[in-house]
């Protein structure tokens, strides 16, 4: 175990200096600008569900691009488009009733998706994605499962979300 030296009040203070000098380090161009909020991107992300939802490939297909990837611990690593349309449109989007987007954070060049995807079966399930954007189109996707033995896990009938 290391022992510091110290009173607990010295140490919050070096703390509280560290943080203020921080804090007055400035952003690069490229941090600052890809954290500015994005309404268009947010509205890309949105169509895209929307099109899960409404089972249509065409509006799915249009909004990812040609060198489109996708991510999952499926294992699905960094897999083509075509890829994806075979092995998670065309094997889910018939199981999928809605998408309930609790969160969507879009920036200029990506964005943070937090959803309850609740199924035909009364299902439901939750997971995080990270999409990278690219000239208005989905460049890559990332899904991190919500829990453990996605996606028989949602074994339980859907319950509406609290506020």
């Amino acid at each position: 175990m290391t022992m510091f030296s110290g009173s607990r009040r010295n140490l919050f203070g070096k703390g509280m200096c560290a943080l203020a000098a921080a804090s007055t380090l400035p952003l690069t161009a490229g941090a600052a600008a890809s954290a500015t909020p994005s309404a268009t991107n947010e509205a890309l992300i949105r169509r895209y569900y929307g099109g899960w939802e409404q089972k249509d490939w065409g509006v799915v297909d249009a909004l990812l691009a040609e060198d489109f990837t996708f991510t999952s611990a499926a294992p699905d690593d960094h897999i083509s488009k075509a890829a994806f349309k075979k092995q998670c449109w065309d094997t889910q989007s018939a199981l999928i009733e809605a998408f309930d987007l609790e969160r969507v954070l879009a920036t200029q060049s990506d964005a943070f998706v937090k959803y309850l995807c609740r199924t035909k079966s009364g299902k439901s399930f939750r997971n995080i994605e990270y999409h990278r954007l690219t000239g208005r189109k989905l460049q890559s996707i990332e899904c991190y499962f919500g829990g453990p033995g996605y996606p028989s896990a949602a074994e339980a009938p859907h319950t509406p979300a609290r506020r």
